[in-house]
């Protein structure tokens, strides 16, 4: 039996959560329940973070995939709480790491319960999602998402080594967040293929759409750190900068830059902080930087449309089409 919509093709994302209302609502229901645990601290930092909102775009991938390859079951609603999880976890990872102090708009986890409390519930989110992945019986699941874990892992890793770079180039820059980023959409959308038992071509297609969202969606978070306001990002503006990471708009201005600009770019870089983030983001706009690190946005956006071809026509494979495009532009 095949799903079938009766609602018409999604024109916002406002629209892509009524479609979704249901299933989304079956996942956050999961969420809660399985995330209760008989250490109160665990309850607590799992419920900050998973409160603080967000849009949950990867398990949103998977639900519309799966949808969109006519599943009619409810597995697809445990798989999405375990990329949310996985999702979760990382981020309770990373901001330890970074030293963020912003999240979503509200103080990191961190930052209210420090750093060892953070990477121990990150660990409990990690396990909790393999506990759900199991329940599936699915030897393929597990592989998929293991490997996709194991990948996020070495990302991790792979950026950390990176900090201060002012030598690496795109390519460098796209393997990790490839690595980090792009690889759990990929999973998300090849698993609601998966799901469905779908032909290897259309599970390929939505593999190839997940990773090209996911790379769209990364280099635009980039772009905002020094072209958008705080408020649109629900993090302190600079902080990349402040990191010390080397995102796309950087590499391009370091590239297009004459000397002087290049060697203030470079002390900056390897210095931190966001003291000269004006001038900064002034010599990323002079060079066109921040122009080109968009038109690459754009592009990956247009490659996962373009993946979505063998997906049969319905509200849900439109709704993916416009996430590619909601990836490039959050006002949709």
């Amino acid at each position: 039996m095949n799903h079938v919509s009766s609602i018409t093709s999604p024109s916002s994302l406002t629209e892509i959560m009524s479609l979704t209302a249901g299933d989304r609502q079956a996942m956050d229901n999961l969420i809660r329940k399985r995330l209760r645990s008989d250490v109160l601290l665990v309850n607590q930092i799992g419920e900050y973070i998973i409160n603080a909102g967000g849009k949950r775009l990867r398990p949103l991938v998977h639900l519309l995939a799966a949808r969109a390859c006519g599943y009619a079951g409810s597995a697809h609603t445990q798989l999405a709480a375990v990329i949310e999880f996985i999702h979760t976890a990382t981020l309770l990872h990373d901001d330890v790491v970074d030293g963020s102090e912003r999240r979503r708009g509200q103080q990191t986890a961190h930052r209210v319960w420090g750093n060892a409390a953070s990477v121990l519930v990150g660990d409990f989110l990690y396990s909790r999602s393999f506990q759900l992945m199991v329940e599936l019986e699915s030897n393929r699941i597990m592989s998929i998402l293991a490997d996709t874990t194991n990948t996020i892992a070495a990302g991790e890793v792979l950026q950390l080594i990176q900090l201060g770079d002012t030598e690496l180039d795109e390519q460098g820059y796209l393997r990790v967040i490839g690595d980090k980023t792009a690889c759990l959409f990929a999973a998300a959308a090849r698993l609601g293929a998966v799901l469905s038992n779908s032909a290897q071509t259309v599970e390929q297609s939505l593999a190839d759409f997940g990773f090209a969202l996911g790379q769209a969606f990364q280099i635009t978070d980039d772009w905002l750190d020094y072209s958008g306001r705080d408020a649109s990002l629900g993090k302190n503006l600079g902080d990349d900068l402040a990191e010390g990471k080397v995102t796309l708009p950087l590499i391009l201005a370091l590239q297009a830059a004459g000397s002087d600009d290049r060697r203030f770019l470079t002390q900056t870089i390897q210095a931190g902080g966001t003291d000269e983030l004006d001038r900064v983001r002034a010599i990323l706009k002079n060079t066109g930087a921040l122009d080109g690190a968009r038109q690459r946005a754009v592009e990956f956006s247009e490659r996962a449309g373009t993946a979505l071809a063998p997906v049969p026509p319905s509200p849900e494979r439109d709704s993916l089409e416009l996430l590619a495009r909601f990836a490039v532009d959050r006002s949709l």
